[in-house]
């Protein structure tokens, strides 16, 4: 059995090792606030400025959240709103071709009757949220087991989700905040029509390829403007961000709107122990994998290279970030300050007699995550290889399109005939149509590229468990995983979506009719999916009872003025425009195009580094001193990707796209010394649309007065 690990590379742990280490409760610029607790106190102390309810509610309804991943804004009345180019990147493979490769060319529409419709992109737009913590705990009662207790949360929640869904009409999700201390219920507006309007090419919006990834200084244009349509027509939105042309100066305030993915600042010493030794270098060896598979593909051709290119992207911007994220675990001073940080709440809770029950807190979290572990490796292979928040995310022995659609439909039709409450969160009433707009995704799908992932994923599954694994053996049939993968790809009619949806509306007992290969293998593995899935989550019911009587004890110690860890839900940060040290050297807070065409120049224009032609071609058009990407020091992480930066007067003045390799330390522990949240600059944006892309109407509707 072969394993592939990663070790951090020494320019991380070097990186890391110079951070300077924040330990709870919030101070500095720290912290992803909720927007319904936002940090008054500390703006106005430090900052002299008290953000209003309205300004709040504005900004919070201008954001967006992108469903496949990311964060965004809407920038007109119109329905344009701005992201990052890998959050589109996904789009943007799913509606190209071989003849029309937007990833690489890029794309502008200079008429909405050219705005080309995604396949199966989902934005949604939080609305209000409610406190339902006690709703969701009353159904807990005492004294049921672990698997008791889970299933009447769960129901609970479906039942909340439902009532708020056929009251409102608005997506409702009940997310867990504090680890499972709180429970908000979030509404959000959903859409579903989301057309292209402008990318540049993905040249000039990962400039510097994947060694200036998590780096800085960066030159990269990395945007991409989609419009939201409703009955036909582009969506009329009240709340969008006026846009700035100027951009942000050094030093100011800047507030950051995003949905950041998730952290781990608030799990326990032991958990994070697990994450580091185990369960990160785990997910490394998914992506390493996965990385040298790609690679080697996308190099025989340029269509496969075209293919591959989102899913390769994301592979290694993975790998770079766990990398970054195990080296801080392992690095003894960042270790040390999260064993601190759990020690002064331990002692907290020891000096006071009504809260010491709560030590034995920590040990049921202990527990619960041993039995966690041992089934792991079941659960990863063939249930879910990598926790998700939102959507879809399949097991590590079955890496595909058509394997998704196969679960799903097995899925959907066996939970439909159970009651609402218990069924999975994914295929609950509430879930429906974001459950329904991936099933039937028109996204194309490639034999030869789903052979390649089938392939490799039952080649990993083999050598993990061994070739004479009962299931193992099962999964294959006496044939080879390439074999088993051609079989399985070339025999399934799932990539008809019209076949799709005529299953979708039958029972199981028609699915079981329609003999087709990969509704059958989805089946098989089902049962023992399901058996490893209800033994996770009656440890996590266990690990949220625990962090819930922690989260309490800690609001009980500290107050209520902390910040629960990300959930990939609307969060606001704040900090300043500041460069930072590295190795004696002053980092300016910006770059500019001047710098641009210097680094070009200095790798004479080879790739990574290369230009495309129309900026070569347009230089003389630019004005080289624009501001082209910045840094700030406010607290972000992956999911924030896309969220704006705005100005006290809640302008538009940038786009977060990136944080530096320091600021990786930011899933486990907060650090301002070092770590940066990188964005382009917002009058990058106006100067290159006007004077590269000749993309005037865009600058218009942008720029038009409010």
């Amino acid at each position: 059995m072969s394993k592939v690990l990663a070790t951090p590379s020494r320019p991380i742990l070097v990186a890391l090792a110079c951070t300077l280490i924040v330990i709870f409760p919030a101070r500095a610029d720290e912290g992803m606030w909720l927007f319904n607790s936002p940090p008054l106190k500390q703006l106005k102390e430090k900052y002299r400025f008290e953000p209003t309810p309205q300004w709040l509610e504005h900004l919070q309804k201008s954001s967006v959240r992108f469903n496949s991943g990311g964060s965004g804004s809407f920038v007109s009345a119109n329905g344009l709103t701005l992201t990052n180019h890998h959050v589109g990147l996904d789009t943007l493979q799913k509606i190209s071709s071989q003849e029309h490769n937007y990833v690489r060319d890029g794309f502008y529409a200079k008429t909405q009757a050219g705005e080309v419709k995604a396949t199966d992109l989902e934005l949604n737009v939080l609305m209000s949220t409610e406190d339902v913590t006690a709703r969701v705990n009353g159904a807990v009662k005492a004294g049921l087991s672990p698997d008791a207790a889970s299933a009447a949360r769960a129901s609970a929640i479906a039942q909340i989700e439902k009532e708020s869904k056929e009251k409102t009409g608005l997506r409702s999700d009940v997310v867990t905040l504090y680890q499972g201390g709180v429970y908000h219920l979030y509404r959000y507006k959903r859409y579903d029509d989301v057309r292209l309007v402008f990318a540049p090419e993905q040249q000039m919006a990962f400039y510097g390829g994947d060694p200036d990834n998590f780096e800085y200084p960066r030159f990269d244009l990395d945007i991409c403007f989609f419009r939201v349509y409703e009955n036909g027509q582009p969506a009329k939105i009240e709340n969008f961000l006026k846009w700035n042309s100027r951009g942000p100066g050094d030093g100011e305030l800047t507030f950051v709107s995003g949905s950041p993915g998730k952290t781990d600042r608030q799990l326990t010493v032991d958990e994070l122990a697990d994450k580091r030794d185990r369960e990160v270098p785990n997910w490394l060896g998914i992506f390493n994998r996965r990385e040298v598979m790609l690679n080697a593909w996308s190099q025989r051709s340029f269509e496969n290279a075209r293919r591959a290119r989102d899913d390769l992207f994301g592979d290694q911007n993975n790998r770079k970030r766990y990398d970054g994220y195990v080296a801080a675990l392992f690095d003894p001073e960042i270790w040390m300050s999260i064993q601190a940080r759990e020690q002064k709440l331990r002692a907290a809770i020891a000096r006071d007699p009504k809260l010491r029950p709560t030590s034995a807190a920590y040990d049921r979290i202990k527990k619960a995550q041993t039995e966690i572990v041992r089934i792991a490796p079941r659960y990863d292979y063939i249930e879910q290889e990598r926790p998700i928040t939102v959507g879809y995310r399949g097991p590590r022995a079955f890496y595909g399109t058509l394997f998704k659609y196969g679960r799903l439909l097995i899925r959907a039709i066996d939970e439909r005939a159970k009651p609402n409450g218990n069924r999975i969160a994914e295929f609950r009433d509430s879930a429906r149509e974001s459950l329904e707009l991936d099933l039937f995704s028109t996204s194309p799908v490639y034999d030869d590229y789903e052979i390649l992932r089938l392939t490799d994923s039952l080649t990993d599954f083999a050598e993990k468990f061994g070739a004479n694994d009962p299931l193992v053996k099962q999964v294959l049939a006496g044939k080879s995983p390439h074999a088993r993968a051609v079989e399985l790809v070339s025999g399934t009619k799932l990539k008809d979506v019209a076949f799709r949806k005529d299953l979708y509306t039958k029972n199981a007992k028609a699915l079981s009719a329609a003999h087709d290969p990969i509704l059958d293998l989805a089946r098989f593995v089902d049962e023992p999916a399901r058996n490893a899935r209800k033994i996770h989550d009656a440890q996590e019911e266990i690990k949220k009872q625990a962090y819930g009587e922690i989260a309490r004890r800690r609001f009980a110690a500290e107050g209520t003025s902390n910040y629960p860890d990300a959930t990939f839900t609307l969060r606001l940060s704040y900090g300043t425009v500041r460069g930072y040290e590295e190795d004696g050297k002053q980092i300016s807070s910006f770059t500019n195009f001047e710098g641009l065409y210097q680094r070009a120049a200095e790798h004479e224009n080879k790739p990574p580094f290369d230009l495309p032609q129309r900026w070569i071609d347009k230089k003389s058009n630019l004005n080289l001193s624009t501001k082209f990407n910045f840094v700030s020091d406010a607290d972000i992480i992956g999911g924030n990707s896309g969220s704006p930066v705005v100005n006290k007067a809640g302008e538009f003045v940038g786009i977060i796209f990136d944080g530096n390799i320091q600021s990786l330390v930011l899933d486990c522990i907060f650090s301002d010394k070092q770590a940066r949240a990188v964005s382009v600059d917002s009058a990058a944006i106006t100067e290159t649309l006007r004077n590269v892309y000749d993309a005037q109407p865009l600058v218009d509707e942008l720029t038009a007065p409010k």
